[in-house]
């Protein structure tokens, strides 16, 4: 597999960090993850028996170290010099505390990778404040230009800050990856909830800084495409997106509408925007008359973009997202065989895959020890002593 060639220890918890090492597990790379001995307290990742552990974690092994003793220390630097990548998302100053920073691994493995997700970055004046997803959301600005006019700021469905940090975050570490090719040398990756939700503001972000354009939210029409948006039909709803003169003229056509496309209201983009409330009325009522399946083969065999609105069950049966095989099974020797979901890039000669279920907790403590060179003696030993 393409990772397969490299070890990382996985550090991370709750969701930015896990999506970071599920980037790299799934392509093969050989993940420990380095768990607290268990002392009876709630674990950051929520339910480990629960369906977002158990995606978040596939195709790790688990460790337990205390990082806080010595000894457990020397074993984590032991590991560290067999090792490529190291994944942490805690705050900024643990890493330090622990003895765990880039400056001390760098000198146990020079060409060690430290990759590190915070809230806000590893510097400045909030870069001590607990990061959360729905925070960064809203000091990003998505919850401004997200929701319906007039309604107030709105979250969006998916931990999208959490998740998009972690992808960049592989993204980095797959980057210094490439450099260590050519300079022999490990580096520091980092990024942050808030620094991810800007850069995925991408277009709205273009508009403030060229042009001093701050967004509002439009609900489901497109910020700045008109007619593009949801429109209801006799059984439900859809979604059309009729960006530029040339779509827009197809979809009056497909619709027989063509009447839209020389109104004096709607002659233009720029008069489409202007007068979106009522271009959008004019269409409703012309698309209330059919069905959803109707409207939606219409438009795409006429060139015009339109697809369903579905609940998260009709995703996973539609032929296309079968397809593209987006539901894998996984066998779970306690829970049996369930779902999790499939990673979204693939590649003509090398896959990725979903090899083995998340771990127990320590589930592989003796094996890694033992492979690092320690004795059954000294691992009896080390359980005593509450190390590992």
């Amino acid at each position: 597999m393409p990772l397969s060639k490299f070890k990382v220890i996985d550090l991370t918890r709750v969701r930015s960090g896990p999506t970071c090492v599920k980037q790299l597990s799934d392509w093969g790379a050989n993940v420990i993850k380095v768990e607290v001995p268990p002392d009876g307290k709630e674990d950051l990742g929520g339910d480990r028996d629960g369906f977002d552990f158990q995606n978040l974690h596939r195709n790790k092994r688990s460790i337990t170290i205390n990082l806080k003793s010595d000894i457990g220390k020397s074993i984590f630097y032991k590991l560290i010099k067999q090792s490529d990548i190291v994944v942490e998302n805690y705050r900024p100053d643990v890493k330090f505390r622990l003895g765990i920073d880039y400056k001390i691994l760098s000198k146990i493995n020079p060409k060690i990778i430290l990759a590190s997700i915070s809230g806000f970055g590893q510097s400045g004046p909030y870069a001590s404040r607990p990061g959360f997803d729905q925070v960064a959301q809203g000091m990003g600005g998505l919850m401004s230009i997200t929701g319906k006019p007039g309604y107030g700021p709105m979250r969006v469905g998916i931990p999208i800050a959490d998740l998009c940090a972690g992808i960049f975050c592989a993204q980095g570490i797959l980057l210094a990856l490439l450099e260590r090719e050519v300079s022999g040398k490990g580096q520091w990756v980092t990024t942050s909830l808030l620094e991810a939700q800007i850069q995925m503001l991408d277009f709205q972000a273009a508009r403030y800084l060229k042009d001093n354009e701050i967004p509002e939210s439009t609900g489901n029409d497109h910020p700045t495409s008109v007619p593009t948006g949801v429109f209801p039909t006799s059984d439900g709803h859809i979604n059309i997106a009729s960006a530029g003169g040339v779509i827009y003229e197809r979809m009056c056509k497909a619709m027989n509408a063509e009447h839209l496309i020389y109104d004096e209201r709607f002659k233009t983009s720029d008069l489409r925007l202007k007068n979106r409330d009522l271009m959008n009325k004019e269409i409703s009522i012309i698309t209330l008359k059919k069905t959803s399946k109707y409207w939606i083969k219409l438009l795409n065999e006429n060139g015009c973009p339109a697809g369903p609105i579905y609940t998260i069950d009709k995703v996973f049966s539609d032929p296309q997202v079968k397809e593209l095989n987006m539901s894998v099974p996984i066998e779970h020797p306690r829970l049996g065989i369930f779902n999790v979901v499939n990673q979204a890039i693939k590649l003509s000669r090398t896959f990725s895959s979903v090899r083995s279920p998340t771990p127990d907790q320590g589930e592989h403590t003796d094996e890694i020890l033992l492979e690092i060179g320690y004795s059954q003696e000294d691992i009896n030993q080390f359980r005593i002593d509450k190390v590992i």
